[in-house]
């Protein structure tokens, strides 16, 4: 049974950070393309962050040079840290699992991904 459990979500003021986790069950992470994803109040779900199974990373252009994603293999966890937040950062971020595959390149794209999380509200002010 394939389980995504985010937390470390919360409300914090521009320029300050947070680190969000996501738990997997089911299956080893490490093993495969693993995103996260967010979406704004009435916006669309879009790609923030990816690392592959190579330990690859890509990121959103809104997001270069202050997201960085990482996994502890022993844990079986993933992470997203996110430094120099502003408001249009504010949505609910979602951790995803490609367990069919993906290319690298379509790491970023919704439907590369099979499993999601419940997401986590991140507000920042």
């Amino acid at each position: 049974h394939v389980q995504l459990v985010e937390s470390g979500g919360g409300s914090v003021r521009a320029g300050e950070s947070l680190r969000l986790s996501c738990a997997a069950s089911g299956f080893t992470t490490r093993h495969n393309c693993m995103g996260w994803f967010r979406q704004a109040p009435g916006q669309e779900r879009e790609g923030v962050a990816a690392i592959d199974l190579d330990g690859r990373t890509t990121f959103a252009d809104s997001v270069k040079g202050r997201f960085t994603a990482s996994q502890d293999t022993t844990m079986n966890t993933l992470y997203l840290q996110m430094n120099g937040l502003t408001p249009e950062d504010t949505a609910i971020y979602y951790c995803a699992a490609a367990t069919r595959g993906t290319p690298f390149f379509g790491a970023l794209k919704l439907n590369s991904y099979n499993y999601w999380g419940q997401g986590t509200q991140v507000t920042v002010s």
